[in-house]
């Protein structure tokens, strides 16, 4: 019977379509490929191993003007607006994909590049949160920027800076920015333990802000209303934070959070058909099930249990074989709406494959209403899913740029849309941009390698012009949950229970770079406070740091990481996220020092750390 009902699902396809012929697709390559996307949306200064090279500086003064640093982070689609909300669920997203599928990646090689990613995007977010109730969820706005057509390089529109506080409030927006830091502490938690307790201790304020002062982050930031409004309100990223909290901590407060708000707010009512920036549930009723059939529920036992029940429904639906079924296109792909339909296939293939893990581990089945579902079936429409994004479709096209040989050519993307500024650094106008490259009819001359744009429509009709955004805009939260299902399909599954705590591995480090740990053996960093003073009723603290090369060689290409840094420094150089030599030295012969100094309001000195060197 199982082989009939398999048939039975497989046949419209073939039966439509009995030309098609589809072949085995290369997962690792689409993985690898996935993490070049990044790169070319990536806001700020852009690092020295930047391996989109068409990209170059960008929002180098976002920030500025309310005196804050917001320089970094990702835009987070075809435009120019770095927008927090999609911004916090693409780094929950990636982190859970490294959680699960980590091992996975780092035998593919692509450990560095997502952990690389993922911190592109935490440190970002910890600059927009200076406050423990302050919290940036925007900079710029999507109505000044989609009247201009320009390069991340030449804008000319505003980049005005957004904020929530407790007069105004967004529940949602700094619970997903909770979600975001308390995951990727998880991530981070072995091979830079001082960076993971950091993001914690962000995560355990911005949930605090999120519970203590409710309200819709739209409401506050009202300019995000008509690009990323918060329709399901609130309470999904309450829970959702409350379980990353818990997976990332193991306190039992939040568990108990979990426990005792979840009809209140939702978690236990809601049956979805769909999970992605805006709706949680899903994610929420997922990790609740995995913390049930791990045995840790304890005395919410039978909340966890109902929790679970509303997991299986999207599940089920997801298979068709629910009450409430997700529609499908004649071809197979899942269906939800026609702007940026992949974001919803990319997610839903992503929870069903770490649930098809989880009950395999648990040696269960899925309770459907049609009868049970064995893992591997659940496993199967994930990878239907995917074979369907990467070509195995009627169109025969794949909706990732760069893979197989039909591909969009004519992304709605500004950067790649127009010539790079190191091909042609003529300066392209606001709406120049419009005349001269968004109505060409011609394809891309930057290739937005890796990007998953938003897809065919319900009947599997795709049109690969620059103006349909509905179909060829990419999105940073289409690929986040993509990546853990590329690398579990290329992997293949582990060995061990996906049930049991999982040790991140340590990435593979570049082999002309010397990873170091801090303090390294060949480097040592001394801090001491050598004055403070009291201005305007504030306390101002200076500090002297000395950078001495032990080893016997010439110490070349230092990187230093400075973070709780509050307030100015002086004698390095600034790049990227880093700090390098200052332009005056290029290297530091053996047994010599170099002084820094810092000015800040913090009576205990930053962090100061060796991210890598060479010696020569």
């Amino acid at each position: 019977m199982k082989g009939f009902l398999i048939l039975c699902y497989m046949s419209p396809l073939l039966l439509l379509f009995p030309n098609l012929v589809f072949g085995s697709h290369n997962y690792g390559e689409a993985l690898s490929k996935s993490f070049l996307f990044y790169e070319a949306q990536r806001s700020g200064f852009l690092p020295h191993d930047q391996r989109v090279q068409w990209r170059g500086n960008s929002g180098l003064n976002d920030g500025k003007a309310s005196g804050v640093d917001l320089v970094g982070g990702y835009y987070d689609a075809g435009d120019n607006v770095k927008f927090g909300l999609p911004m916090a669920f693409t780094v929950t997203m990636m982190s859970w994909s490294i959680i699960e599928y980590g091992k996975q990646m780092s035998e593919s090689g692509e450990l560095s590049n997502a952990i690389d990613a993922i911190k592109w995007g935490t440190d970002y977010l910890l600059k927009a949160h200076p406050e423990p109730h302050v919290l940036y969820g925007e900079v710029g706005d999507g109505t000044t920027d989609h009247y201009c057509w320009q390069r991340p390089e030449d804008m000319t529109t505003s980049r005005a800076a957004y904020r929530i506080d407790p007069s105004r409030p967004g529940s949602d927006l700094a619970g997903e920015t909770a979600a975001a830091m308390a995951a990727a502490s998880i991530v981070f938690r072995n091979n830079n333990p001082a960076y993971a307790e950091e993001l914690l201790t962000h995560a355990y304020q911005l949930f605090e802000f999120a519970d203590k002062y409710r309200g819709k982050y739209d409401s506050s930031i009202t300019v995000a209303q008509k690009y990323y409004r918060s329709v399901s309100g609130y309470a999904d990223e309450l829970l959702w934070a409350a379980a990353w909290l818990y997976k990332a901590s193991n306190k039992q407060y939040y568990l108990n959070y979990l426990g005792e708000n979840g009809n209140a707010l939702g978690g236990t009512g809601w049956s979805m058909t769909e999970f992605g920036w805006d709706v949680k549930y899903a994610g929420v009723q997922t990790l609740a099930a995995k913390f049930l059939m791990q045995g840790n529920a304890g005395s919410h036992a039978a909340v966890f249990e109902k929790y679970q029940e509303k997991a299986e429904n999207f599940m089920c639906a997801c298979l068709g074989k629910g009450n409430q079924n997700i529609h499908k296109s004649p071809g197979g792909l899942i269906f939800r709406q026609r702007w940026n339909n992949m974001q919803f296939v990319t997610s839903a293939s992503f929870l069903a494959t770490v649930y098809s893990d989880y009950l395999a581990s648990a040696g269960k089945s899925l309770k459907c209403a049609s009868g049970p579902v064995s893992p591997p079936e659940l496993l199967d429409f994930a990878k239907s899913q995917v074979d369907y994004l990467l070509g195995d479709n009627p169109r025969a096209t794949s909706y990732m740029v760069g893979y197989g040989n039909n591909y969009p050519r004519q992304v709605h993307h500004r950067g790649s849309s127009i010539v790079s500024v190191k091909v042609n650094p003529t300066f392209v106008s606001c709406r120049g941009g419009y005349a001269t490259w968004f109505n060409r009819k011609a394809n891309d001359p930057n290739l937005l390698t890796g990007a998953i744009v938003g897809g065919p429509d319900a009947y599997d009709n795709f049109a690969d012009q620059r103006d349909n955004y509905e179909q060829t805009e990419p999105a940073t939260y289409n690929n986040a949950p993509l990546i853990g299902v590329l690398a579990r399909l290329h992997g293949g599954q582990s060995e061990y229970s996906q049930l049991l705590p999982v040790a991140i591995p340590q990435p593979k480090p570049d082999p002309e770079q010397k990873v170091a740990p801090a303090p390294a053996s060949d480097i040592a960093i001394e801090q001491k406070e050598t004055t403070s003073w009291v201005h305007e009723g504030k306390t101002y603290y200076r500090y002297s740091a000395i950078v001495t090369n032990k080893s016997s060689k010439t110490l070349k290409n230092l990187k230093l990481s400075v973070s709780q840094l509050y307030g100015s420094l002086w004698g390095l150089s600034k790049y990227g996220d880093s700090y390098v030599f200052p332009a005056w030295i290029n290297s530091l012969p053996a047994g010599k020092s170099l002084e820094f100094v810092y000015i800040h309001t913090a009576n205990s000195p930053a962090v100061v750390s060796v991210s890598s060197y060479t010696l020569d």
